[in-house]
């Protein structure tokens, strides 16, 4: 997963971590409630990044050029190997990574199967859509967890290069051919609503995820964050978009 530099401003200072963000693992874990939550999030995690690779190497059989294919075939790669990365995690602290994961794979493989791209610009779109979408969530929550969880977290979410990929490659589309642009925009809104729409029927079916984010385990967000933080996603998206050449 990844969230472009061409989307993003610098960020501000951040401030020094309080609370469980100033503790580590073993510390925080002993909280069962937010361990419970950290395991429902690793467990997200993982089986996005492993349905991305799965993704990325179905995009690469429309990919129109051999050079494209073979880009898109080393993304996959990057995206499996944080998939290993958080199952090695889930592992070491006697976790079953297929257990932690299976909670969220219906709702992550209905997304998916109902935002099937026709073609190979629409995958690049939802790829660089719906991943970032899920890599601004994911760094929201990661501010507030566990230092050792906070750094596994941000490095999964390193980008893959998928990001500018998709950019340089839509942009190049529509001024081949400005007409193509319309559609793309109209896919993007429907991806953007599709996945904040999973993302919250997912917390929201998950007590202990739903808990830490809305304040009641650790330094979880209060309501009124959690409204700013959705506008703050929001908001990246539309830098996104514009990125793209797209209007949001």
């Amino acid at each position: 997963m990844e969230t472009p530099d061409t989307a993003t401003e610098a960020s501000e200072e951040v401030p020094a971590p309080t609370g469980i963000a100033a503790q580590d693992w073993v510390t925080a874990s002993a909280d069962p409630h937010y361990r419970a939550a950290v395991v429902d999030l690793l467990g997200a995690l993982a089986y996005g990044e492993l349905a991305a690779f799965e993704r990325l190497a179905e995009d690469a059989k429309l990919a129109p050029t051999l050079g494209d294919k073979a880009a898109l075939a080393k993304m996959a790669s990057a995206e499996f190997h944080h998939f290993e990365q958080l199952t090695d995690r889930l592992t070491a602290v006697e976790e079953s990574p297929t257990a932690a994961m299976e909670p969220f794979a219906k709702a992550l493989d209905d997304f998916h199967r109902q935002t099937a791209p026709s073609d190979w610009l629409e995958g690049l779109v939802k790829a660089y859509v719906g991943d970032s979408i899920a890599s601004d969530f994911y760094r929201e929550i990661a501010a507030r967890l566990d230092a050792d969880t906070r750094s596994l977290v941000l490095s999964v979410l390193d980008d893959t290069g998928h990001g500018n990929f998709a950019v340089e490659k839509v942009r190049a589309a529509i001024e081949a051919d400005p007409r193509v642009g319309g559609r793309l925009a109209l896919w993007a809104r429907r991806l953007m609503g599709e996945a904040l729409s999973q993302a919250q029927r997912v917390v929201a079916d998950r007590d202990a995820l739903s808990t830490m984010l809305v304040g009641g385990v650790a330094d979880g967000f209060d309501l009124a964050e959690v409204g700013r933080m959705f506008s703050r996603i929001t908001e990246a998206h539309t830098k996104r978009m514009a990125a793209l050449g797209l209007a949001a």
